[in-house]
């Protein structure tokens, strides 16, 4: 009958999937297991050294100058050793004279016309820029800011612990600005605070290297020297910057109680647009860099490129855990319970029949483990609400009341929007701001 066939496969598609999602779910499992362990502290230095930070900015009038005073008045490092560099990228507004005025040191760059660059051109801008100081001008490490972001008050001085005790390539706690705004910063604000707290923190400990994303990265300018600048052209030029260190034989840290806050995307678009550029730009880098990550590993036995393979792996797989999986034995239990139904028709069945049955239902048992390992990962998310509340957006704790119970509908979002990005071609959407200007601006 057509409904056997039917159900044999599928059935068979469904080996395949768990076969392949079995790794990196596995590893996923052990980095949530994992997630308890203590946080590594760097050693207070009383060394301190000269900084830049360097923030892109296309057309952010409404938020550049928050952001700039913000970094002035609120750093607990001694003013003079720090300077703010904003790269008025093709901007049409007045984002270079309210950065000015708020204290950055401005530089301009405006494309050629017919020329096309992403985030990484005024990057590679300003770190050309920087690179070119020398003597008294120069600096030991530059950190990147977006245009939207806060950091807590200790930010500069821990992460100038970190440079001193020998890191050149580092990460803060991605926390949310407006993690309480609304379902979709709610769930945008854990899945960061996920990405730290159960991720950059494990690979610490572990001694994995780290995955540096673009807000609050620190770089020494002792590396970019080495590898020549900002060598990035992708949508996604941090995870390839990231991976091109990785390959040169840096290894990225995380400096866990430095903290950037970020504005979350506040409705579908946005998260749509946020999540097309990163599915976009993790699926070119692993269709581009899967041979290399392996052969690095057979190479140098640093599970860490096999880590980051799998990681880009996860754009796709999300998808297969958030949408095959439900409708799949949704399905089974709907054909088994018909055939049941049926008695006699079913008793008839050959023998192999019952043994596919058996064996549909081991596998049943699976998904029902997989589905209590994303159970466990709520209970974790609860408990990450709870300690972490603050970096996550929130006041109070039951403010995040609510969010760990909404997460698997955002999980299922998130994996879409991503596949949707994966299958596209690279593009910038503008993320609406929701952090308002401050009453000095206006």
């Amino acid at each position: 009958m057509w409904h056997e066939i039917l159900f044999r496969v599928l059935s068979i598609i469904n080996y395949v999937v768990l076969i392949i999602i079995a790794i990196p779910v596995f590893l996923q499992v052990m980095f949530i297991l994992l997630g308890f362990l203590p946080k590594k502290t760097w050693k207070k230095s009383s060394k301190k050294g000269r900084i830049a930070y360097l923030i892109p900015a296309h057309n952010e009038a409404d938020v550049i100058y928050g952001t700039v005073k913000a970094v002035f008045d609120g750093q607990e490092y001694p003013k003079e050793l720090f300077d703010v560099y904003v790269v008025a990228h093709n901007c049409t507004d007045n984002t270079a004279e309210l950065a000015g005025k708020a204290g950055a040191k401005v530089l301009v760059l405006d494309d050629p016309p017919g020329v096309k660059t992403y985030l990484y051109a005024p990057i590679r801008f300003g770190i050309e820029h920087l690179l070119s100081l020398e003597g008294e001008q120069a600096y030991d490490f530059v950190l990147r800011l977006d245009a939207d972001n806060r950091i807590n008050p200790e930010f500069t001085s821990l992460m100038n612990d970190a440079y001193q005790a020998g890191v050149d390539f580092a990460r803060p706690y991605e926390g949310a600005l407006n993690g309480t705004q609304n379902f979709y910063t709610k769930a945008c604000a854990m899945m960061y605070a996920f990405d730290s707290r159960y991720g950059s923190r494990v690979r610490e400990r572990l001694h994995l290297a780290a995955h540096v994303n673009g807000p609050g990265a620190m770089f020494s300018m002792k590396m970019l020297r080495e590898c020549g600048g900002y060598d990035c052209t992708s949508i996604s030029d941090d995870a390839e910057f990231n991976m091109k260190r990785m390959f040169d034989g840096y290894k990225g840290h995380f400096v866990e109680e430095a903290v950037v806050y970020e504005d979350m995307p506040s409705s579908y678009k946005d998260t749509l647009n946020r999540n097309k550029r990163m599915g976009s730009g993790a699926s070119g880098l692993f269709k581009k860099n899967a041979g290399k990550l392996w052969g690095h590993f057979f190479r140098t036995g640093d599970f860490s490129f096999l880590e980051v393979y799998f990681l880009f792996s996860l754009s796709l797989l999300n998808v297969l855990l958030c949408v095959w999986l439900p409708l799949y034995y949704i399905y089974h239990f709907i054909y088994c319970g018909f055939a049941g139904w049926g008695g006699m028709e079913l008793a008839m069945q050959p023998p192999e029949y019952y043994q596919a049955m058996i064996w549909n239902t081991v596998w049943c048992a699976v998904g029902i483990a997989v589905g209590l390992f994303l159970l466990f990962g709520y209970v974790q998310g609860i408990f990450l609400a709870l300690s972490d509340y603050k970096k996550l957006g929130a006041k109070r704790r039951r403010e995040l009341a609510g969010t760990v119970l909404g997460f698997p509908a955002f999980l299922i979002l998130y994996g879409i929007t991503l596949l949707v990005g994966a299958c596209s071609k690279p593009s910038w959407g503008k993320v609406a701001r929701n952090v308002p200007p401050p009453q000095s601006q206006k």
